[in-house]
């Protein structure tokens, strides 16, 4: 694996060298976009809008459009903004991950220590198992300010990405059901069956990505000149009158029983 960041976690006067890495990976198929008349690849060019030319890499910058004029930002200036979130994943509190909603939980990194941050990391993982905390700090990545926790995980620490509250749209937004909905006892008592019946420990291991492994023998029977036929499919939605009688079919063998 290759490091994407490299600096430090600081707790207390405690800092121990530290390296990122993702801990995770694409599933999903890298296609191409192609021209459908002769299947060349599509190229994507960064054309200046003014003179209709291709831009070199070198020669982009990134701006802000400030009062109706761009404001140039060089990378120092995203160092600058703050010099220390760019260098130490600084642990501002230690809380219960408990307390965390599953909501705001995003991209997960390995925690890797650096030369001579064994014994510190080692130190943190065993304190934060014992306790039952996690790490709540903030840090710079890829020019953007992150809200993240430190948790242990087996026998590493792991970094977990957080979602800023100001990230989260606003629910009340939904059309949702009114209070005039009405579930009787009986809709209710057979639901709750249902998912005693459906009811299983979790594995996460006997999830896999099934439409990637199906969509790829549909591209391998193409490439051998054949079609596979797969059965169309079509979706009924249940009637608020007919709920009770679809809820008692499922649990009568209409539905695929779980392995409990």
């Amino acid at each position: 694996m290759r490091s994407i960041w490299s600096g430090t976690i600081g707790f207390g006067l405690v800092n121990i060298p530290v390296k990122l890495y993702s801990a995770v990976q694409e599933s999903r198929l890298d296609l191409d976009m192609l021209d459908r008349k002769n299947h060349a690849r599509i190229r994507y060019q960064r054309v200046n809008e003014d003179t209709g030319k291709e831009v070199p890499w070198d020669q982009i910058v990134k701006g802000y459009l400030y009062n109706d004029e761009y404001v140039i930002l060089e990378e120092a200036d995203f160092e600058d903004a703050s010099p220390k979130k760019s260098k130490i994943i600084e642990i501002e509190a230690f809380v219960k991950e408990s307390e965390i909603d599953d909501i705001y939980f995003e991209m997960p990194y390995f925690i890797e220590p650096d030369k001579g941050g064994a014994k510190a990391y080692e130190l943190l993982m065993k304190t934060l198992q014992k306790t039952g905390k996690v790490g709540l700090s903030r840090f710079v990545l890829r020019s953007r300010e992150h809200l993240a926790v430190v948790r242990p995980r087996d026998n590493y620490l792991l970094l977990q990405q957080l979602r800023f509250e100001q990230e989260l749209r606003n629910p009340e937004d939904l059309s949702l059901p009114d209070s005039k909905v009405r579930i009787n006892k009986k809709e209710l008592d057979m639901a709750e069956e249902l998912v005693k019946q459906y009811s299983a420990p979790f594995d996460i291991s006997q999830y896999k990505d099934e439409y990637t492994a199906e969509l790829m023998k549909i591209i391998k029977a193409k490439a051998s000149g054949k079609r596979r036929t797969v059965r169309k499919m079509k979706v009924v939605h249940t009637k608020s009158d007919d709920l009770f009688n679809q809820l008692k079919a499922s649990l009568s063998g209409g539905g695929k029983k779980r392995a409990s």
